[in-house]
């Protein structure tokens, strides 16, 4: 008995195969792409639905279209019944669900591309609003699961209520995407814009990349209603809550150097130099002994130099994202474009070094003429001590910058931005 014979295909009229005969490459206006791991349950609905989208398409629009399964290794037929239906196979190689969505848009022929998972939870007929948005002129549209309704049992409440709530929130906080569902499945993408973005996630973060690059380059991103369902499945799904939370909470963090770095950065430095400066007020006699006692230098040059060093992480992780093509530098690296170069670092941290080791042998002098008896104060060999940290950090950082940057001295070329 043949694998068509061995499963029940849903009720409904039967698709028309000779209507998804293969097209001419890129003579198509819209490409509905599916990623596909054993879903040889669902995928009659799925294609079905797919084509009554197109239909839509077609009679509104006026719309060409196909439908591709990225097909992520099955072995349950699903790649046979999916050609046997008039669907367009893509085979994938690179295992996930990021993977099977890459390597389906790069193989679509559409100048759109719409979106949305292989289970029967969503109706890709509420994508043709999500294409006539790109019509209009939107690079991205997204489906808001939040305005267009979840039905009972279609998602777990702690996925609900907890962590696509709270990953929205930190990925809207992090980037400003304006995107209120940034993990819903069914989503449309310019062919142009998608090339552009330049992905890479192979897991389930490849839901939150695409709304974290969009918002980067500054795309024009809009939304639409869309409904989750049930899926079709008696199987478990693919999805992990918690390995696929992690997933995406630490893709928020490795495509945010001003939080992940910056911030962090900003804080040590500032908290290290007020430590610093009570210090050194009270030890020239400027103010009263403060909260913090000479102890607290060491701990207050720590929090500066890690602080530099983290801030010099933020501009390496901002400049690498530039020279990728998925960001935007900001105006103020612009402004300094001149200065941002391995010869800047090299002067700047040498002239640190210098200062440093002006200030250590004053401090030799002085302890010599005092009979190499204890110090009064550990202040000046604190200070001295961190300006030769600072500037062998913006010396070796620099020849980094330079090696992240391909090479290339000058960390912002003026072709950039």
């Amino acid at each position: 008995m043949s694998f068509m014979q061995e499963i029940a295909v849903p009720a409904g009229p039967a698709p028309d195969i000779g209507a998804f005969a293969t097209p001419l490459v890129n003579s198509v206006d819209v490409t509905i792409v599916m990623p596909c791991l054993n879903e040889l349950q669902s995928l009659p609905h799925c294609i079905r639905n797919a084509r009554l989208a197109l239909d839509q398409l077609s009679e509104e629009h006026g719309f060409t279209g196909e439908i591709v399964i990225a097909d992520n290794g099955s072995t349950d037929g699903s790649q046979q019944l999916a050609t046997a239906l008039g669907a367009r196979v893509v085979d994938v190689d690179r295992r996930g669900y990021g993977a099977a969505l890459i390597g389906g848009c790069e193989g679509a022929w559409g100048r759109y591309i719409l979106m949305g998972d292989c289970d029967g939870s969503y109706n890709f007929t509420e994508g043709v609003a999500m294409i006539a948005k790109l019509d209009e002129g939107h690079d991205v549209c997204m489906g808001s699961r939040f305005l267009g309704g979840i039905a009972p049992g279609a998602m777990p409440w702690k996925n609900r209520y907890i962590g696509n709530p709270a990953l929205s929130g930190i990925l809207n906080l992090f980037f400003r995407s304006g995107i209120e569902d940034a993990h819903c499945g069914l989503r449309a993408i310019r062919k142009e814009a998608f090339t552009r973005l330049k992905l890479t996630g192979s897991g389930m973060e490849f839901a939150s990349e695409m709304v974290i690059k969009a918002s980067l380059l500054k795309m024009n991103m809009t939304q639409v209603p869309a409904t989750l369902s049930p899926d079709l499945r008696e199987r478990a799904p693919h999805l992990r809550p918690w390995r696929d939370g992690w997933r995406h909470l630490r893709y928020l963090f490795m495509l945010s150097p001003t939080w992940v770095f910056g911030v962090p950065a900003l804080a040590a430095v500032s908290l290290g130099l007020l430590i610093l400066a009570s210090a050194f007020a009270s030890a020239m006699g400027w103010s009263a002994a403060g909260p913090f006692g000479e102890s607290w230098t060491v701990i207050g040059a720590m929090m500066v130099a890690v602080g530099h060093m983290a801030g010099l992480m933020a501009v390496a992780s901002h400049l690498y994202g530039v020279r990728e093509g998925y960001r935007l530098p900001k105006p103020w690296l612009l402004r300094f474009r001149k200065v941002l170069s391995l010869e800047g670092c090299v002067i700047s941290g040498l002239a640190l070094v210098a200062a440093s080791a002006a200030a250590l042998t004053g401090v030799g002098i002085y302890w010599g003429q005092e009979g190499f008896a204890a110090l009064p104060s550990i202040l000046p060999v604190t200070l001295g001590g961190l300006l030769g940290t600072i500037g062998l950090q913006t010396l070796f950082g620099g020849f980094l910058l330079a090696v992240l940057g391909g090479n290339e001295a000058d960390f912002l070329p003026a072709s950039e931005g």
